[in-house]
């Protein structure tokens, strides 16, 4: 019988580590996990963590110049002759010792969870500690050393599958992904994300619509800073589902980036983890609706990493194992003493943020009605105006 989810983790994987006060600590990575297994979620019913191992150059090169691999591989070996130019060695992608072998174990995990969902040994797939949209062919960016989430992509595609859609709720723009696939009508990319004008790449606007035959494929959603739960919620519904749903893939990945949380230190948007669940949720349940839940899941940026990313990430991974952990559930006592130990900070006493008497968080549907004066929605009506008639859709109503 095939696994209800395929989890991708060991605790190799913290190897993936810039340094000393670098936002990209990988401990976020080490609490996730053990608060999954705190809570259950790694034992849960058809649940399978596996440990992939470090794959050939040729998987890499399905995305990646050859001259940029050998970069990655001399700065690993020396990280006193990363080459700049490649992005390497820079305050955002300082070169450490092993880094070739730690972002690539990284493309290994993505690309056997999208091949166990393709070929039908697991239903869904989750690799937290993946989600890397930033890297381009030839270089580095954004703390990403190897696309991930483009080899993964590029896999399928080479495998059978037609069509493959790509929704990315990180508080940046998906560059990489984006770049990757610009002239390629077989993959839609959706970003959803705060915008250039307030945070890095810079990228991102509505009129990015994809490359010559290829128009519509790419999807930008440029937030305000500032945005909240139901508006930020009612953006990803009045965009990203409709055109997922017209454009009928085989396959659904995601990019659940948690760095749109009120507490991310690098970005300033105001959500919740109740939000962030409430995403993970619905692009769950888009993947069945649309692609016979085939969905391949992946973390990406988040760097509150004691209140946020553990929690969001322990959601996301039970929502793939269809075994939901509650908003109102308690974070275990065992997990809450690890992070004071090896801390010396208090972590969160529950699995949300808001109080549960408010009740579920409500945002307005599309169909209630544009409203001019609200910033966000003369965001998300960029973004249908500039794309939903090349998917047979209408703007104002669809």
């Amino acid at each position: 019988m095939p696994s209800q989810v395929r989890v991708v983790w060991d605790p190799g994987f913290t190897a993936y580590d810039f340094g000393p006060g670098h936002p990209m600590n990988p401990a976020r990575l080490d609490l996730t996990a053990r608060l999954c297994d705190a809570l259950g979620v790694f034992d849960a019913d058809g649940v399978e963590v596996f440990s992939p191992g470090a794959p050939d150059d040729d998987l890499l090169l399905t995305v990646h110049e050859p001259g940029y691999v050998e970069a990655v591989r001399a700065a690993s070996e020396d990280p006193r002759a990363a080459d700049t130019s490649r992005g390497l060695g820079t305050d955002d992608d300082p070169a450490f010792r092993g880094m070739h072998e730690a972002s690539a174990r990284v493309v290994e995990g993505t690309r056997q969870v999208c091949a166990d969902v393709w070929e039908g040994r697991a239903e869904h797939g989750v690799n937290f500690c993946g989600g890397l949209h930033h890297a381009m062919a030839g270089n580095a960016s954004g703390f990403c050393i190897y696309n991930d989430i483009a080899v993964g992509i590029q896999w399928l595609l080479d495998h059978g599958a037609q069509r493959v859609a790509y929704v990315d709720v990180d508080v940046h723009h998906g560059d990489g992904v984006q770049s990757l696939f610009w002239d390629d009508p077989r993959v839609l990319t959706i970003s959803v994300h705060e915008s250039g004008r307030a945070l890095f790449p810079g990228t991102g606007w509505p009129s990015e619509t994809g490359g010559e035959g290829a128009e519509g494929s790419a999807v930008n959603v440029a937030l305000p800073p500032g945005t909240g739960d139901s508006a930020w919620l009612r953006a990803m519904h009045s965009t990203a589902l409709p055109l997922v749903r017209a454009f009928r893939p085989d396959v659904l990945v995601t990019q659940h980036g948690c760095d749109t949380h009120v507490q991310d230190p690098l970005a300033h948007m105001a959500l919740s983890v109740d939000a962030q669940r409430g995403a993970a949720d619905a692009l769950h349940r888009l993947a069945h609706e649309v692609c016979g839940g085939r969905w391949v899941a992946l973390g990406g940026g988040g760097y509150e990493l004691v209140h946020v990313v553990p929690r969001t990430w322990t959601h996301l991974t039970a929502i793939a194992a269809h075994a939901p952990v509650p908003l109102t559930a308690p974070v275990p006592e065992d997990w809450l003493e690890h992070v004071r130990t090896a801390y010396g900070r208090e972590g969160p006493r529950r699995m949300g943020d808001l109080d549960p008497a408010d009740g579920p968080i409500w945002h307005q549907p599309w169909d209630m009605g544009y409203n001019p004066h609200s910033e966000v929605d003369r965001a998300i009506m960029a973004t249908r105006e500039a794309v939903f008639p090349l998917h047979g859709l209408d703007p104002w109503f669809d």
